[in-house]
């Protein structure tokens, strides 16, 4: 595996050192008003030792593919953060646990995080399973863990006053996906997924939304995890099926998309899927397997759809193509939708520390409140764009992109805005009424 170590030189743009690529991130990005930070100054002189804040993340396993870039992003963060001069004056301490890709190895991996390494904070899982497995952990522990999985009971049923995620979940995809999807690409639907967390609650959550758009959603087709061979459960896609909806990953899903090709299902109906079906997987790789799929994407792959300094310079930052996202010198492609996350997180918690002049775990309940309602501004601290961490369900209110595989480019169809995803998107829980 390469390694992710930067050289000395530049890498921003010419004439641009770190340390000023630093200084304008966090100019740009709102960390606290000046007259919060006089008032909190002689607070932060109190401590000076470093700050620790753990990265859950999936360096081995079914995962490490976006591990990879999970962990590539938090490094590049805590160096950029540390550089800048580290958070309200102290050192910013990098932990990481490999989580495995495995839920029970992750939740041991998460309490070691905070009682042996003594993580203050932690940046989590990407996985599904095992953010959920890690939440009660994160709770009973009185630690904020930040989660980029998707499925939906991670700020749901599931959640607590402890885990936030700055990301779109399941209930948010839709939301931001669906009516465009049921409007243009047809109302009957079928959905296929791998028989987990992950898969379940997509099919759940947008077929709420597609019925009440007067769409039917047809019976789910559960794959059971570990299998190779798809056609017997291709097979079982009715022929009254418009849209396709599938939620596969990694080497399952290239299989899905090969396959259903070999079947020409595309030729039959729409295909639609969200971007972690095609995270880290390059459509040039796949022999066109990919070909005219429709994606909803958290951060489009390609530059030009959010041609902006910021995005120019965050993937400079990670060293990858603009158009593919491909890692200079290698054949990785950047688990992009997702992994940003484990960058801005960094700088979101760097935010709340210094407003609420957190100073050791007895002044958490304050950091935790200053994330409930954070606004974070477009800036080099948040290249995804602009978002707010809804104060009620600890979640990330973000813009959205429908781009379809054309030519083995991603080329957008329609950007939601982050205004348009949250009119089907009310919060269904309020966690400020936990106690701390």
């Amino acid at each position: 595996m390469k390694s992710s170590k930067k050289s000395d030189k530049t890498i921003v743009s010419a004439g641009t050192s770190r340390r000023s690529f630093m200084q304008t991130a966090l100019a740009g990005s709102a960390l606290a008003s000046t007259a919060s930070l006089s008032i909190t100054r002689d607070l932060f002189a109190k401590e000076s030792g470093p700050i620790v804040i753990g990265h859950h993340c999936e360096q081995t396993g079914g995962f490490s593919s976006w591990g990879y870039w999970h962990d590539k992003c938090a490094q590049a963060a805590v160096k950029l953060i540390n550089e800048g001069g580290g958070i309200a004056g102290r050192e910013l301490e990098l932990a990481t646990e490999d989580t495995e890709s495995n839920p029970a190895i992750g939740a041991r991996k998460l309490r070691a995080l905070i009682q042996r390494r003594k993580a203050s904070f932690v940046v989590g899982s990407v996985h599904s399973g095992i953010m959920l497995a890690s939440i009660p952990v994160a709770t009973e522990l009185k630690t904020p863990y930040f989660s980029s999985g998707e499925a939906t009971e991670a700020t749901g049923s599931k959640g607590s006053r402890y885990s936030f995620r700055t990301g779109t979940d399941t209930y948010a995809l839709a939301a931001a996906g669906a009516p465009w999807a049921v409007e243009n690409l047809g109302k009957n639907w079928t959905m296929i997924f791998p028989d987990y967390a992950w898969g379940h609650s997509h099919h759940q959550e947008h077929r709420k939304l597609i019925e009440e758009m007067g769409g039917t959603v047809n019976d789910p087709i559960a794959v059971p995890l570990g299998t190779k061979d798809l056609v017997p459960y291709l097979a079982k896609i009715p022929e009254e099926t418009e849209v396709l909806f599938s939620v596969f990953f990694g080497a399952l899903s290239v299989a899905f998309y090969s396959q259903s090709k070999a079947m020409r299902l595309d030729e039959k109906m729409k295909m639609y899927s969200v971007a972690g079906t095609i995270e880290a997987i390059d459509p040039r790789a796949i022999n066109g397997a990919a070909e005219g799929v429709y994606f909803l994407e958290n951060f489009p792959r390609p530059l030009e759809y959010k041609n902006d300094e910021f995005h120019k310079a965050f993937i400079e930052l990670l060293e990858v193509d603009p158009v593919h996202a491909q890692e200079a010198g290698s054949d990785r492609v950047m688990a992009k939708s997702h992994a940003w996350q484990s960058y801005e997180n960094f700088f979101a918690l760097k935010q709340a520390i210094e407003m609420s002049g957190w100073q050791t775990s007895k002044d958490t309940p304050g950091v935790i409140e200053a994330l409930e309602g954070l606004e974070m501004e477009n800036s080099h601290a948040y290249p995804q764009g602009s978002k707010l961490l809804r104060a009620e369900d600890h979640s990330g209110m973000i813009d959205c992109y429908i781009s379809k595989v054309e030519d083995s480019k991603f080329v957008l169809q329609k950007k939601i805005g982050r205004d348009e995803m949250m009119a089907k998107l009310p919060p269904r829980y309020d966690f400020r009424k936990e106690s701390l």
